[in-house]
């Protein structure tokens, strides 16, 4: 591959493991791919390819080389057809439906894909590693639908597009047009190539479009666990809420760490109010005093499924593999995704309930039953035309519908496994809808917690408007985190549309680049 280009830090496939945070930054491309040029990585690739080739020439019967796929097993295929037999399997398989994967999705998808073939258990050439690499390098993005896989067997159908796509036959986004894979080759000084023998199989027959979107939920996941916490802090300012509720040696006395985490950043961004002010209230209400209880779920589930999710996305889920040592061929299971689906299930449950948690500090904001004094609905409309003014009334009832969709998505989709492929795939994983679920979990959540976002900001700004709160009450973090906000929303003082404001929110909460420091 090329030498990298710009001041980005680069990702060595062949040479380390690839974790979430620098697959998410691949996606995103802050982080630049470049293949491992180690004689050693390069020999590993090379033997394997050069054991299939010694299996069919000296015993003439490899799996998905010599025999039909699936159930189909019992089928021979003649010497003579050997050589179709992949893109075969690549085009049968162009089936899928639904949205197509965006840019970052499908980069996330052809890394981990990329970093399952240099491990050199799967049996394919350099020229197919090398034409991959160089399709993440050159931003040659196959057009994959989301929808048809079932998660075991692999991602078959959506990983059939980069398959099709190295043989180009498959369409690809490629500078901002849509076009054929051999004409993005042809404009970037490289040539489609013929898939070998065990090659289409070797893309095709593994976890790397559930394990890719389930990464990104999971990196999306800690974004708006750190919005949650820090908003915590702000609707508690917002009420003028009893700060004690996070006191250290409540936690001491509970101390589970993700949930004292939680706590001690609430605490911490809450200091200033406590130094200068004495709530009226013994105890407030469950959405802000049991906050940390919620958000610490997420946060101590959050290291074992990302540890999970390393694993897979370093694995070898491919079937089957070719010990690159011995050239042993071992038949097994390994495109299962039922790891993939159990973070990818657990993600979007833990999630979409700090949606419901969000959805709820919001509602106490906005209602004059319990805000402690604040305007009806936040509205920043005064005298004459306070009448005609409805502030963030709407916006509450969005954010009601976003948390309902949010929660209805939580359903396990593991326990949804289908027979298929006549009776063969007898048991899957589902991983791959799991992981969609998971994505749109977070695009509900973070719509919930932009409006709660923009609310609480104006929530506060009401209250210094006023002089109940002070800026030295309000402390640094807080305040600066109302700078981000007003960079994208002006205070609320006539009724306007939101939409364009919340989708902006939406994005950099999402993205990141809503940064959210303790």
């Amino acid at each position: 591959m090329a030498a990298d280009t710009g001041d980005y830090p680069s990702f060595t496939f062949g040479e380390g493991l690839l974790d979430t945070v620098t697959l998410d930054r691949l996606a995103t491309q802050r982080v630049m791919p470049r293949l491992s040029t180690d004689p050693e990585v390069l020999n590993v690739i090379n033997t394997s390819a050069q054991h299939v080739v010694n299996l069919l020439e000296n015993e003439g019967k490899i799996y998905g080389v010599t025999t039909g796929y699936g159930d189909s097993v019992v089928r021979a295929v003649p010497p003579e057809l050997v050589a179709e037999l992949p893109l075969h399997l690549s085009r049968f398989h162009g089936c899928g439906m639904g949205r197509f994967l965006s840019p970052e999705e499908t980069r996330a998808t052809l890394a981990v894909r990329l970093v399952t073939l240099v491990r050199g258990w799967s049996g394919v050439s350099m020229e197919l590693v090398e034409l991959l690499a160089n399709m993440l390098r050159l931003d040659i993005l196959p057009r994959i639908p989301a929808e048809g896989s079932v998660g075991a067997s692999g991602d078959l159908t959506p990983l059939s597009y980069i398959a099709g796509a190295l043989a180009g036959e498959r369409d690809v986004l490629h500078k901002g047009q849509i076009k054929l894979s051999r004409e993005a080759f042809a404009q970037e000084g490289l040539k489609e190539i013929t898939l070998r023998p065990k090659e289409a199989l070797a893309i095709m027959n593994g976890t790397s479009v559930m394990s890719a979107l389930a990464g990104l939920a999971l990196e999306q996941s800690k974004r708006i666990a750190a919005a949650a916490t820090r908003l915590t802090s702000m609707c508690s300012l917002g009420i003028l809420g009893n700060t004690r509720h996070f006191d250290e040696r409540l936690f001491n006395a509970k101390p589970h760490q993700g949930q004292m985490l939680i706590a001690k950043r609430i605490r911490e961004d809450l200091a200033p109010m406590q130094e200068n002010h004495e709530a009226t209230r013994m105890q407030d209400r469950y959405s802000t005093r049991c906050a940390p209880h919620v958000i610490g779920v997420l946060q101590d589930a959050m290291p074992m499924l990302e540890s999970v999710l390393n694993t897979e996305i370093n694995s070898s889920n491919d079937n089957p593999l070719f010990d690159p040592e011995t050239g042993d061929v071992l038949h097994g299971g390994h495109f299962y995704g039922g790891h993939v689906c159990m973070v990818a299930d657990t993600l979007k449950t833990q999630v979409a309930n700090l949606a419901d948690l969000m959805d709820r500090q919001l509602a106490t904001l906005v209602d004059t039953r319990y805000s402690n004094g604040l305007p009806s609905n936040l509205t920043g409309a005064t005298g004459a035309r306070a009448p005609i003014n409805h502030g963030f009334k709407a916006v509450q009832i969005g954010v009601s519908a976003w948390t309902a969709e949010a929660c209805k998505l939580t359903m396990p989709a593991s326990v949804f496994s289908r027979s298929t492929e006549c009776h063969n795939q007898d048991k899957v994983s589902m991983g791959t809808i799991a992981a969609r679920d998971a994505l749109r979990v977070n695009e509900l959540t973070a719509q919930v917690t932009a409006a709660h976002m923009m609310a609480a900001t104006q929530a506060i700004e009401l209250r210094l408007n006023e002089g109940e709160l002070t800026d030295v009450m309000v402390g640094p973090r807080v305040l600066n985190q109302m700078e981000k906000v007003r960079e994208v929303v002006p205070f609320i003082a006539e009724d306007q549309p939101m939409d364009k404001m919340l989708r902006e929110l939406t994005d950099k909460i999402l993205t990141g680049a809503m940064d959210v420091t303790f």
